[in-house]
Order: structure tokens, then C-alpha cells, then sequence
């Protein structure tokens, strides 16, 4: 059950990647980039799927990721320009966004400067939020948008990369799949568990605040 679940999720991202090849990708990555939690850590992987099957380009899915969390980032960089936090406290409830994200890409950009735009590109949730700020600080656009590619593209390389050697070894070594299907139940629970938890958190935080 657990692994049709999860084999549903993964050709529903994967179709629309081989749909529309790297456009897709960018549109996903950019959706992310808007301060979407949607996890590029599926997105990049499931394109080196497709590499493994020659069906993409290791480098050219690599920069259409990057390509679309600069995209995204725009979005996110004029919400903190124009609106700033009040704009997010309003609106940010419907997409399960409260203030603990935010400060923590806050006091990371204030910490780093202009540089956390890079590093910030390179870990997991920091990366989704961190245009935020950098709007708010009327960061000038062509840094931003250079510091959001550099930073951006060895992280979808990597995600992507790894994502390449996993479908090849899924096909070639029937350990990898016998592993993953020994493993289904405990993969099944702990996706299960985390995302409970993460929309719980989500809507407990964001009820803290505003009761505050």
C-alpha cells in the first residue's frame, strides 16, 4: 500500500517533468522559491531519474533548477520589497508559513549579508525563505540574482546528480530495489510521521502568533 502511495507521488512528479522537460523542472523549482514548501529535495532527484534514463541532461536539468529558483526568488524578493513581514503574517497562514521560518532567514541574513543569499542556497528550508529578507533589505537585483544562481546550481547538481546514480543502480543492482522494498513500511511511517508533524507545527505556530 505504502509503495503504491509513494509510486503514484513519484510518477505524478515525474510526468510532469518528462512532460514538459526542463521547463518543468524550472516551474517546480520556482515554486519552491516563492516560499512554497515544496521540497526540492523531490524535484532534482526525480530529473536525475530521467538522466539515468537518457532522458535529460545532467548540466542542462542542473541550470533549469537553478534557473527556476531564480525565478521563484523574484516573487519572494518583491513580497519582502514591498509588503515585508506583514504581508507574510496575513497571507503567509494559507501556505502553512508562520514566523519561525522567517526569523530564522533573518537573522541568517542579517548574520551573513549578501553573501547568505549563496550559502543560504545551499540548506535545506533556509534556501526556501531566504529572498525574503533579502526583498526586505532592498538587496540591488543583479547581486541577488547572481548569488541566488551560484549558490543554487551545485545544490540542484548535487540533488540531481544523486538522483541519476539511484535510477541507475534501481535498474543495474537488484539490491538497491530489494532494499527499498524491505524498507517500505519504515519509509512509509516516517513520511507519514513527518508530514503530520510538520503541517501540526505549521498551524500551532502560526495560531501562537497570532494569539500574541
Amino acid at each position: 500500500m505504502v509503495e503504491h502511495i509513494l509510486g503514484i507521488l513519484a510518477t505524478f512528479v515525474i510526468s510532469i517533468i518528462e512532460a514538459t522537460g526542463y521547463l518543468g523542472v524550472m516551474l517546480l523549482m520556482a515554486i519552491e522559491s516563492m516560499c512554497v514548501p515544496l521540497p526540492s529535495e523531490l524535484i532534482m532527484p526525480f530529473a536525475g531519474y530521467l538522466v539515468s534514463q537518457d532522458k535529460m541532461n545532467l548540466y542542462l536539468a542542473a541550470t533549469a533548477g537553478a534557473l527556476g529558483c531564480n525565478l521563484g526568488s523574484i516573487v519572494a524578493y518583491e513580497a519582502g520589497k514591498r509588503g515585508g513581514r506583514p504581508l507574510v503574517e496575513r497571507w503567509g497562514k494559507y501556505l502553512l508559513i508562520g514566523p519561525d521560518e522567517l526569523d530564522a532567514a533573518d537573522r541568517f541574513f542579517a548574520r551573513w549579508g549578501k553573501s547568505a543569499v549563496f550559502v543560504g542556497r545551499l540548506l535545506p528550508v533556509i534556501r526556501t525563505f531566504i529572498a525574503f529578507p533579502a526583498g526586505v533589505a532592498r538587496m540591488p537585483l543583479v547581486p541577488f540574482h547572481i548569488y541566488t544562481f551560484a549558490g543554487s546550481w551545485p545544490f540542484c547538481f548535487a540533488l540531481t546528480w544523486l538522483g541519476m546514480k539511484l535510477g541507475e543502480a534501481w535498474h543495474s543492482d537488484p539490491r538497491v530495489k530489494a532494499a527499498f522494498h524491505s524498507a517500505d513500511a519504515l519509509i512509509g511511517v516516517v513520511l507519514v510521521i513527518a508530514i503530520v508533524w510538520y503541517v501540526w507545527h505549521r498551524i500551532s505556530a502560526i495560531r501562537k502568533a497570532r494569539s500574541s
